[in-house]
């Protein structure tokens, strides 16, 4: 097909390169806007508009940019690992981390397990294929999630529980995919043995240690009267020389940029770091998705590949199903080891259904790794189910949350008539009415911001504004630090 570029006789290739960027750019943003209006995620908007502008609608981007920009995908993900590590705070994990990462390891493992098992066994689909499409199955998209438990107000032991398994999700998924390629290229290259998979791991794990010891450098080469932009350089800088240290090593970035800014938080406390990166953090990733969306093959849905007998289209749904499946029955299993409430045991599994940012990006690096029309089938079959779950992860997430009585205004105000109700000593008496004083004034508050919102948003600052966009852009918004690590 001839694109657009042809036609208008543009043969620079400078010119085309910054043309694809800005319509990258520009689609991407606007379809956010009818999203906004459905109450979608906008990783679903960036993907729909990689395709629209993609060789099987306008045809705006060319192939070979496509394939020359495939480092996004490392970048990306770089960004993301770091961004969701500043959640892992030691003092935090010390309090539920047993329960929670019992909890953890059943739903995400038990999800995995199943598509393996579903796909190698049922499909007959080659080895590799389905060992890295198991290993994906554990990656979930908390953006969606902590998006809906703000929107509704929710508390309780049920939220809880669900904010410290969705930041200790992706982790699992992380050492899972690394541990799947590793047995999946030997298995490729017909010389499968502890050997042949003990050098990918042990990269894997070097790369682990690397990312935490630049963690560790980062705070002694810390010094306090840095300015605010070289500090934003020097990070980013760090975060690209990581990336291209992996890349030519064919590793993962994911574990050790986890790491960095894991050892980071916890080192020093210090979390300016990661407020200035959520500036830089949103063009990144909406270049990464829509170029997601562009190389999201529609003929090879209904396609029969090398993989098995079985066209692609079939194959994602099942994935979509077993996922689902596992994740729910794994979470329910992980309670009740733990002993966790009935409420909590039943519901947990429905809010864990999203998937999108960490899957479509290890899809694509497992694309690269596998190569051929077995690497395409997987990003092919992840893209298509990640718009699913994106379509449907909220709705579940809402429901789960009503049906755990940790939805909404009634939820909230249930709680101080259970205190007050209950014979207490002068000392708990003034408490409780203190805590009535300030559920009051907050109430007042927001009635205020209701009745102003146009002074809301003119007092604001545009730093402010423009943090608050990139948050909600990202999904990883303050409201996940100050309801869980505060």
């Amino acid at each position: 097909m001839i694109n657009i570029y042809e036609k208008l006789g543009i043969t620079s290739n400078v010119s085309i390169a910054i043309i694809s960027i800005a319509l990258r750019l520009f689609c991407g943003f606007l379809r956010t806007r009818l999203t906004k209006l459905l109450r979608l995620p906008n990783v679903t908007a960036y993907i729909i508009a990689g395709i629209i502008i993609g060789p099987f609608c306008l045809n705006l981007i060319p192939d070979s940019f496509v394939e020359g920009s495939s480092f996004l995908a490392d970048i990306a993900l770089a960004f993301i690992a770091f961004s969701t590590g500043e959640f892992f705070r030691i003092d935090i994990l010390k309090k539920n981390g047993l329960k929670v990462i019992v909890i953890t390891v059943f739903e995400a493992l038990r999800a995995s397990i199943l598509v393996f098992l579903v796909t190698f066994l049922v499909l007959h689909l080659d080895l590799a294929f389905s060992i890295v499409l198991g290993a994906l199955a554990a990656a979930t998209a908390p953006a969606s999630t902590l998006r809906t438990i703000k929107q509704t107000h929710a508390q309780g032991d049920f939220v809880e529980t669900l904010l410290q398994v969705v930041a200790l999700d992706d982790v699992v998924g992380l050492l899972a995919y690394s541990v799947a390629v590793s047995i999946a290229v030997a298995s490729i290259s017909h010389t499968f043995s502890f050997a042949s998979i003990r050098k990918p791991i042990g990269l894997n794990l070097a790369a682990l240690v690397l990312g935490g010891l630049f963690g560790l450098l980062r705070h002694f080469r810390r010094p306090k009267k840095r300015s605010t932009d070289n500090r934003l350089i020097i990070s980013i800088a760090i975060l690209f020389a990581f990336c291209g240290l992996c890349s030519l090593f064919d590793v993962s970035p994911l574990l050790g940029c986890r790491a960095r800014s894991t050892v980071y938080i916890n080192v020093t406390k210090d979390d300016k770091l990661f407020k200035q990166l959520n500036y830089f953090t949103p063009p990144i990733l909406l270049l990464f998705f829509v170029r997601s969306g562009v190389s999201f093959d529609l003929k090879a849905l209904v396609s029969v590949s090398s993989i098995g007998s079985v066209p692609i289209i079939v194959i994602g749904i099942v994935y979509f199903f077993v996922r689902i499946a596992g994740k729910y029955s794994g979470a329910y299993l992980g309670c009740l080891c733990v002993k966790k409430k009935k409420e909590v045991r039943n519901y947990l599994g429905l809010a864990l259904i999203p998937q999108a940012g960490v899957a479509i990006g290890l899809a694509a690096l497992g694309a690269r790794t596998i190569g051929g029309e077995e690497g395409k089938a997987l990003e092919t079959i992840i893209l298509a189910s990640s718009v699913l779950y994106e379509l449907i992860g909220p709705a579940l997430s809402k429901l789960a949350l009503y049906l755990s009585h940790s939805y909404g205004p009634k939820s909230i105000e249930a709680q101080p008539q259970r205190v007050a109700s209950a014979p207490v000593d002068p000392v708990l008496e003034k408490q409780q009415k203190e805590r009535e004083k300030i559920a009051s004034l907050i109430q007042e508050i927001k009635e205020i911001q209701k009745e102003l919102p146009a002074h809301g948003d003119y007092v604001r600052s545009e730093e402010e504004k423009a943090f608050l966009e990139a948050s909600e852009e990202v999904g990883y918004s303050d409201y996940f630090t100050h309801r869980f690590f505060k």
